[in-house]
């Protein structure tokens, strides 16, 4: 049914406009209480084998959903409702910011993928960070995805994303360092180690501040060469981060017919993805968590995520494409699989094909 929607209404309609529309019909029911916990009990994964735990958080299934769809925490209840494990809002910025100008956001449906350019548009540390504070009426672990400020000068980035964390670290269940949009000018720029590792210490020193330490982890992009992939998770094991999540979106273009500017997304990257997450894993083993996302489509790309070494594995971009209860197919078809397979426990697959070991610690 969703995808003669998709075709025959949704796709007629600007990509951005359908997107608004989308969150604000998920924001509704995040307010509905009655109805938000309704879904949840029908959508929402409630197997115990699908339970997974990272860096000293619970969650109720290790699929989730990527930051860049809620980005002002208004619907996260509600995508929780529908069957996400976890979900990452943002990219926040520390000043509010309209972010780049439209149109911005553009389907490519025959290669199941998406372009964007939005440039961090947000609500700002400060209004996210009250909205994240409100009681919540469903069960949901948030991330909290921080970027930097546009008008920020790249001399000032460490003070601008130190003061998005000292306004967010305390509502996050996890705080996530940005450095991998191709969106804003000079951002990946940050990814490279010897700029890397002041902005992390700072933030870290805010994360472990809190009476209650929140997890901190890095997103990086899938454009790194290989050396600088390992010099990323050098760095964090280094820093005694949690986890790294790869990969954000690409400014390749291989066998992709547009022109457009902007970060692409969704089916393909999905090779390229899958081999930074081996490669970490090869390099960190379990030393770091590890959140694989791009190209992730079904269950068939969740499982083979986990068993190279992911402990979560988001998605987004198909959900496009798959409409809202995407998230719940791919949670019951986890849960047939693991008993396929005679598993009792998610934890049990995560690693199981991955090679041994090569960091320099191995």
């Amino acid at each position: 049914m969703y995808r003669v929607v998709f075709s025959q209404v949704l796709q007629r309609l600007d990509a951005e406009d359908a997107h608004r529309a989308t969150v604000r019909a998920l924001a509704a029911i995040s307010r509905v209480r009655p109805l938000n916990r309704a879904i949840h009990r029908r959508l929402a994964p409630h197997d115990p084998a699908l339970r997974v735990s990272a860096f000293g958080v619970h969650f109720p299934s290790p699929f989730g959903l990527a930051a860049g769809f809620d980005k002002n925490a208004v619907c996260f209840e509600a995508l929780a409702a529908f069957g996400f494990g976890h979900v990452e809002v943002g990219t926040v910025t520390a000043h509010a910011q309209p972010g780049n100008a439209r149109p911005r956001l553009f389907r490519l449906p025959a290669q199941r993928a998406v372009i964007n350019r939005m440039g961090f548009n947000n609500d700002g540390a400060a209004k996210v960070a009250r909205r994240l504070a409100r009681v919540r009426g469903v069960p949901v672990v948030v991330g909290v995805n921080i970027g930097k400020t546009k008008v920020v000068p790249e001399s000032r980035a460490v003070a601008d994303y130190v003061a998005s964390a000292r306004a967010l670290a305390d509502r996050a269940d996890y705080l996530v360092v940005n450095v991998s949009s191709p969106n804003t000018p000079g951002l990946r720029d940050l990814q490279a180690v010897e700029r890397l590792r002041p902005l992390l210490t700072a933030v870290r020193e805010v994360t472990e501040s809190l009476p209650r330490r929140t997890p901190l982890l890095v997103k990086i992009a899938p454009d790194l060469a290989d050396e600088d992939v390992d010099a990323v998770a050098d760095l964090a094991v280094e820093l005694g981060l949690d986890g790294i999540i790869a990969t954000n979106t690409t400014i390749r273009r291989d066998g992709v017919p547009s022109t457009e500017a902007g970060g692409l997304s969704g089916r393909p990257l999905k090779e390229r993805s899958l081999e930074v997450l081996r490669r970490l894993y090869a390099r960190v083993g379990d030393r770091l968590t590890l959140v694989s996302v791009g190209g992730v489509e079904d269950v068939d790309d969740v499982w083979e995520r986990l068993l190279a070494g992911a402990t979560l594995v988001q998605g987004y971009t198909a959900m496009v494409y798959e409409g809202p209860l995407w998230a719940a197919r791919i949670n019951r078809a986890l849960s047939r699989r693991l008993r396929l397979h005679g598993h009792s426990s998610i934890q049990e697959v995560i690693g199981k094909t991955a090679p041994a070991r090569t960091g320099r610690d191995a």
